[in-house]
């Protein structure tokens, strides 16, 4: 099957270009740009057309909680958002930390989602952070990258032998920096507003020393690392060091962490309850600016789904997360109509940069490249409605806010998965 997009509006990260198009597809890869059009052709009507986004760190609850999220829901939600690769988180009940689990998740994902489902694998059993995983027979059987998710490795010696294990093989660790014991019982953000509200908060300072020690041993062991959700300004120079000094780092930052700040928690709104917690005003400001810059390689959704029962609660006892499949795109249109980075700088970090991270062939508008394309229209407003969400929860911080950015279409190996009734 031959398809030509036409009149599309190209966003290509790769370039840093923005140009009114054309495109073809032909088996599932595109194979040609601005030429003559062939097969079945698509007015795209000058709406924006950008590869898929490539979102590292999704949690689908399989197995153990199928109730909060299933791969069908997950791949209903990612192609509906216009996310056309997920890369799955391995906090599942019980943890994915051998091939058989692994497999497991992975057959799950074939059968069911229409969007492609990547696994990443614990880096210790249980996640517990005291013997380290399989890492060989792990990747073997599929494993993207390896990482224990919100819980740190605080045994450093075990930590450094998980590093050093993943250099001799070439595998990629995710750690979420935190200092747990600061972090520990912490709802929001110590300041003020924490104080006001009476609730347990943490200092962001808890955040720069977990990564200070993680980059430390990365110096140490030459290992490929890379932070999972920064949200605070003063972690930022450590990564800017490590940089600098050429480690295998990069870093990466929640959509929320990018348009939310600790003020939006309200009077105890519990669906703005994620972790790390919201920060400053002035946090979020240097995320944006630290993403536009490069520095922060990856915007993310984060994506992590808690039923109602687990949200109707306390503040402090409520847990942490929030959906964000379907809203990743509209949300990230808010730094693009803020004028804080242009379209090809925004998928840079959407498609582009977390595909090379994995070694992916996404990410990328070029002759050869998967034809794995999102269709949207960056203008278009809606008010949020939590309930139309296409995971089975619902735990949302935008329902009923004002948004831009609407998904048209969604194409993943040149097939339609999506298109926007």
């Amino acid at each position: 099957m031959t398809l030509t997009l036409t009149n599309a509006r190209l966003i290509n990260p790769e370039t840093g270009t923005d140009t009114i198009g054309s495109l073809t597809i032909k088996d599932g890869v595109i194979t040609g740009i601005n030429t003559a059009p062939v097969g079945d052709v698509v007015d795209c009507s000058g709406k924006c057309l950008a590869p898929g986004i490539v979102d590292i760190g999704v949690k689908v609850c399989e197995p153990g909680e199928r109730h909060k999220e299933s791969y069908r829901t997950a791949g209903l939600a990612a192609a509906a958002g216009g996310v056309t690769t997920v890369v799955t988180r391995p906090d599942t009940m019980p943890a994915i930390d051998s091939p058989e689990v692994l497999e497991f998740v992975a057959r799950r994902a074939r059968e069911a989602s229409q969007v492609r489902m990547i696994p990443m694998a614990a880096l210790t059993k249980g996640r517990d952070g005291r013997e380290m995983v399989e890492i060989g027979f792990l990747q073997d059987a599929g494993a993207a990258a390896f990482t224990d998710c919100d819980r740190v490795v605080t045994d450093t010696k075990v930590f450094a032998r998980c590093l050093t294990y993943a250099r001799s093989l070439n595998a990629l660790v995710i750690a979420h920096p935190q200092d747990p014991v600061m972090s520990k019982g912490a709802a929001v953000t110590s300041g003020k507003f924490a104080s006001l509200r009476g609730l347990p908060a943490v200092s962001p300072m808890a955040e720069r020393i977990g990564l200070e020690r993680d980059l430390a041993l990365v110096e140490m062991t030459n290992a490929a690392y890379h932070a999972d959700n920064l949200s605070s300004a003063t972690a930022l120079p450590a990564l800017e060091r490590a940089k600098a000094a050429g480690l295998d780092v990069t870093a990466g930052a929640s959509i929320h962490h990018l348009t939310l700040n600790e003020l939006d928690v309200g009077n105890y709104r519990t669906f703005f309850k994620v972790k790390p917690p919201l920060r400053s005003e002035d946090d979020r400001k240097a995320l944006v600016a630290a993403v536009a810059s490069g520095l922060i390689d990856i915007i993310s959704s984060m994506h992590t789904p808690q039923d109602e029962e687990s949200k109707r609660l306390p503040y402090e006892e409520a847990a942490s997360g929030a959906v964000a499949l379907e809203t990743l795109l509209p949300a990230a249109m808010r730094l693009y109509h803020a004028g804080d980075m242009d379209l090809p700088t925004l998928w840079r970090a959407l498609s582009l940069n977390p595909a090379k991270r994995l070694g992916l062939d996404g990410g990328r508008l070029a002759e050869g490249a998967p034809a794995d394309l999102v269709l949207f229209d960056p203008d278009a407003p809606f008010v949020m409605d939590r309930f139309k969400l296409q995971s089975k929860s619902k735990n949302t911080p935008f329902d009923e806010q004002r948004m831009q950015g609407k998904v048209l279409a969604t194409w993943v190996g040149g097939k339609e998965v999506f298109r926007k009734g």
